[in-house]
């Protein structure tokens, strides 16, 4: 399994396409949230992802926000859930952060049953649960 992480400007155009049909499957789709999944933040950002052969695994996707860093859109491809690979996928981005803003906190929009999951990487909740398109999130933070 390889991993990547690739600015917007070095994507191939196959590569973006395949990162957004898995986006939009789970986001849009499975999630039954229609909401503009691909936006401006995806011109900026550092997109990383887990590959086996033509397949993505796992994606996720990194912004630097001046004196903070977040990452989001963070997907397992349905095909290969319930593998840990969720583990392995948060460790990579979480080497590509510290590469590309050493020292910088960490602030994400976490989906609010994934706090344990977020907490055992260092992230503490630094809110209430809010809803962000009709799913329960959390703010939380790593210094």
């Amino acid at each position: 399994m390889e991993y990547h992480a690739k600015e917007f400007t070095t994507l191939t155009t196959k590569e973006f396409l395949e990162i957004v049909k898995l986006r939009i499957s789970v986001f849009v789709v499975e999630q039954n949230c229609p909401y503009q999944e691909v936006d401006e933040a995806d011109e900026f950002a550092w997109h990383t992802w887990l590959q086996e052969g033509p397949d993505i695994v796992g994606y996720t996707r990194i912004i630097d926000k001046g004196d903070t860093v977040t990452f989001g859109r963070v997907i397992i491809n349905p095909d290969y859930r319930g593998k840990k690979l969720g583990n392995k996928l948060l460790e990579e981005t979480l080497k590509v952060i510290e590469d590309k803003y050493p020292n910088r906190p960490i602030i994400i929009g976490a989906q609010a049953h994934l706090t344990d999951f977020y907490g055992a990487f260092g992230f503490e909740a630094i809110s209430d649960v809010y809803l962000e398109d009709d799913i329960p999130h959390i703010n939380m933070r790593r210094n």
